[in-house]
């Protein structure tokens, strides 16, 4: 979508912004998103980056410094990839490694995405919350295989001041072990089902190395779902359901086609009864990338937190749990 030959300044990317707003004032902002992308492709193509075709003497080009690309896609895909982030003025880098500034256009995109997916989780009667950023250590503790996958991510904070804490607080890298403990509290009969919850908010993964914006960074913004029901044919639903909204998001409003489809089980969601994901395809790379999944998690977390219920009939039973998220990474999946 974005090209290799783009040499074009910051006011000209601006310029196709606007453009695009202006002819256009009716039209979604997903369109909107569409026609900058055509406008900032369309530029390069009609400022000389490509020789005319015909007889007679070439046109001199004249070379842009400064905030032109000077990596082509096809030649070095990772330089192009993070020079189209920063030029693109979605991006900003920040003095640690691995963390990143949205700049207003990034957010836009964001809440774009947002202002598509919020109304419909609520068409389906799933309610936004927000629960802490702070994890203690028991509650980690108590879901030891779940959070074993994450546990060389997680960040401690160990310090008050310069005092040491006396027991460290973790900072989420995901919240089931965060959320669970209270499903339990709140959930007594089957009057309380289906208990489904949705935030907006910030995770932090630390261990890892070679970060990459967008795609692989130490904190980034995500929505996670996290739902509760009293059979396993409502949560096997749901997981399809939310699974064809992330397609949507990707093929009407980021033009990406996507595939649909199953993880295995080596590589289903830590703790899962099954995963199902979208998945897109990054021909520089002849990779496919991870852009959202859903999970069923089946029972295992509720009997982890005891998570229970009374039926109508008076007789106990384990809830049914699905989770679900998508994150910013679905810029760099539209970039790429």
């Amino acid at each position: 979508m974005w090209r290799s030959t783009i040499t074009n300044s910051r006011n000209k990317i601006n310029q196709a912004w606007s453009n695009s707003l202006i002819a256009h004032p009716h039209k979604s902002p997903r369109n909107c998103i569409r026609g900058f992308l055509l406008n900032y492709s369309d530029m390069a193509d009609n400022k000389g980056c490509k020789p005319k075709s015909g007889g007679g003497k070439k046109k001199e080009v004249k070379k842009e410094t400064g905030l032109g690309l000077t990596h082509k896609k096809d030649d070095n895909f990772g330089e192009w990839y993070s020079e189209v982030c920063v030029s693109g003025e979605m991006i900003e880098y920040y003095d640690i490694s691995g963390c990143y500034i949205l700049r207003p256009w990034a957010m836009s995109i964001w809440e774009t995405m947002q202002s598509f997916f919020d109304p419909e989780i609520k068409k389906l009667n799933i309610k936004n919350c927000y629960f802490p950023l702070f994890v203690s250590p028991g509650v980690l503790e108590k879901e030891k295989d779940h959070i074993e996958g994450f546990a060389p991510e997680v960040a401690w904070v160990t310090k008050s001041g310069k005092s040491d804490l006396e027991v460290p607080i973790a900072i989420r890298p995901t919240s089931e072990t965060v959320m669970y403990p209270y499903y339990s509290k709140w959930i007594r009969g089957h009057r309380d089902l289906p208990l489904r919850l949705n935030q907006w908010c910030n995770v932090v993964r630390w261990e890892f190395s070679n970060p990459t914006p967008f795609i692989r960074s130490r904190e980034f913004l995500w929505q996670e779902g996290h739902t509760a029901f009293a059979t396993k044919e409502e949560a096997d639903t749901e997981v399809l359901e939310i699974l064809e909204l992330y397609r949507r998001i990707y093929e009407e409003y980021l033009a990406i086609p996507v595939i649909k489809g199953k993880k295995s089980e080596n590589e289903k969601f830590a703790g899962g009864l099954y995963t199902t994901s979208v998945e897109a395809f990054i021909p520089n790379t002849g990779r496919g990338v991870q852009g959202a999944t859903s999970h069923c998690l089946g029972q295992n977390f509720a009997k982890m937190f005891d998570i229970t219920f009374e039926n109508e009939k008076g007789e106990k039973g384990m809830v049914w749990q699905n989770s679900w998220a998508y994150s910013t990474r679905t810029i760099g999946v539209m970039v790429m």
